[in-house]
């Protein structure tokens, strides 16, 4: 009996003693400090669709990214392949990362610049988009927000 007592109360000891210390840190300021959000949308790829939209991505969605770059409007992209998928997931993720979402005047603002920019119709991109569809599927997107430690 008196061994359990003992252990309980060294269990007592170790899991409260890191609490009371870090207390009056916590008290001053959260540990972490928010950051960055990053866009993930992943892909799924039919089997015969890997060099069509490796082609597409190359061109026309690096140009896209890099104007929205060269724009201030993210700060990163990138392409990643899900090396193991497991079933059902995407074969690849395409990231995009931002300082903070924009407001309802900016995403305006963007839309202008962007139709020059682009110089095509919403009826071409959306048959563009049509013609992607015949090698990938689009299964769902997310959006992270960095933390650091402080």
């Amino acid at each position: 009996m008196k061994l359990m007592k003992k252990m309980m109360v060294a269990t007592a000891i170790t899991v409260a003693a890191p609490l009371a210390l870090s207390a009056p840190a916590m008290a001053d300021e959260f540990p972490l400090v928010a950051g960055d959000y990053t866009t993930m949308t992943g892909i799924y790829l039919e089997d015969a669709g890997w060099t069509a939209y490796a082609s597409y991505l190359a061109g026309e969605w690096k140009k896209n990214q890099d104007f929205a770059k060269s724009k201030g409007w993210i700060s990163d992209y990138k392409i990643y392949y899900n090396v193991d998928p497991r079933d059902g997931e995407p074969s690849m993720y395409l990231t995009r990362t931002f300082p903070s979402w924009p407001s309802g005047a900016e995403m305006e603002k963007r839309s202008k610049e962007w139709e020059e920019f682009d110089k095509r119709t919403n009826a071409q991109l959306d048959a563009e988009s049509g013609n992607r569809a015949k090698f990938r599927k689009v299964t769902g997107s997310m959006t992270l927000q960095e933390a650091t430690v402080r």
